[in-house]
């Protein structure tokens, strides 16, 4: 898989997990640490849990590895980093600390929803 059908795919997991506020950040030419950036909410720590495993199960048997281990999980922030594509699961309070968007704001966003 491309890093566009990655991040397409991780999309879609998150909507099917219910995620709020999904933001897909193109990062090609402004930055060497992924292609894309995609950052969304969970309304708790055990829902921002759950769509992280889904997307871990799903991209696994795809063969789609994590190149960071769970200690990147915590209440607040849970990073995904499939290499391409790194996904962001925050809590409200964790995303509006942090302000991805903001720090980022020279990328291209190419889908929001709400």
């Amino acid at each position: 898989m491309v890093s566009r059908e990655i991040a397409e795919e991780a999309i879609k997991i998150v909507k099917d997990k219910k995620g709020k506020d999904i933001i897909l950040l193109d990062l090609k030419g402004i930055s060497i640490i992924a292609d894309y950036f995609i950052i969304c909410g969970g309304e708790s720590p055990v829902h921002m849990r759950s769509i992280a495993q889904e997307i871990e199960k799903k991209f696994k048997e795809k063969g789609i590895k994590l190149l960071n281990p769970q200690d990147f999980w915590d209440n607040v922030w849970i990073l995904l980093d499939f290499g391409t594509v790194v996904i962001h699961i925050f809590s409200k309070e964790g995303r509006e600390f942090y302000q991805l968007e903001r720090l980022w704001a020279d990328a291209s966003k190419i889908v929001s929803t709400h």
